[in-house]
């Protein structure tokens, strides 16, 4: 397959998926489509986001080389919304050391607080940060206060997964 074209010919479900499927579990692969993600054009950054997110969920240890590259886009400005997106879904399932912890967390917090930032965006920053807690508890408290903010502001979605995840705090 040449991944670049297959990205470019169609932005559909189907198509990421057939990108999910070449990949496999083959690291070579998914490194191809990393380097589009991180180095090419704005709409192969774009679509190269959506099937990343789905291969690193079904094979996390993938994430480890390029993780601090991931974290790091959290904090970039000007990116498509799709890509922190993408990047904040798959950190969701990912073990994260505890050295990119601290700059992981002031890019969900600033994500949390930002009001331009899509519901989306919030979602999985929240989710991120509440495992983020597991392995330092003392962000408990501000991770509530935060989420409590929001549920005064927003429903839907920000409301369900916050709900839940103070629920879980408590």
């Amino acid at each position: 397959m040449k991944l670049r074209e297959t990205i470019l010919a169609e932005h559909s479900k189907s198509q990421m998926m057939k990108i999910v499927k070449w990949v496999g579990d083959d690291a070579k692969r998914f490194s191809e489509l990393v380097k589009l993600f991180l180095h090419d054009e704005y709409r192969i950054v774009q679509r190269s986001a959506w099937p990343l997110s789905y291969i690193i969920i079904q094979h996390p240890g993938f994430v480890k080389p390029y993780l601090g590259k991931f974290i790091k886009l959290l904090s970039e400005k000007g990116l498509h919304p799709a890509v922190i997106r993408n990047v904040l879904r798959l950190l969701q399932f990912v073990d994260v050391p505890k050295k990119e912890l601290g700059k992981l967390t002031n890019a969900c917090f600033d994500l949390l607080l930002d009001s331009d930032s899509p519901i989306a965006h919030k979602v999985f920053a929240m989710e991120v940060l509440f495992n983020v807690t597991k392995k330092e508890p003392e962000l408990k408290r501000e991770l509530k206060i935060v989420i409590g903010e929001l549920l005064k502001e927003n429903g839907g979605g920000i409301g369900a997964r916050g709900k839940r995840i103070l629920k879980e705090l408590n």
